[in-house]
């Protein structure tokens, strides 16, 4: 496929990108490059590879959820609020505005 100066511009139109003549052109030409590495590695033969995810070797770790006390009481972390506490409750501002 040829890119085009008008694809450039659909390109920016949709990422809402503004783009001067010479920025169209020169993305035109860098952006053509690039699709032509592309077409040329789809006509390598990868038959033969078998298919991976990742080449670390690392594996997920996974952990049972539990619950742990990190030692402080409800009325100190209650404390740390920067907000009024009421009935044991932060009291936040209202999403709908003051009542």
């Amino acid at each position: 496929m040829q890119l085009t100066a008008d694809h450039v511009r659909h390109i920016a139109k949709l990422a809402r990108l503004t783009l001067t003549e010479e920025e169209i052109i020169r993305f035109t030409k860098d952006l053509g490059g690039i699709f032509t590495l592309i077409e040329r590695l789809s006509e390598v033969d990868t038959s033969s590879v078998a298919a991976t995810a990742q080449v670390t070797g690392l594996v997920n770790v996974s952990r049972a959820d539990e619950i742990r006390n990190g030692g402080a009481s409800p009325d100190a972390l209650l404390a740390t609020s920067p907000l009024p506490i009421r009935e044991h409750q932060i009291e936040t501002p209202s999403a709908h505005g003051s009542h």
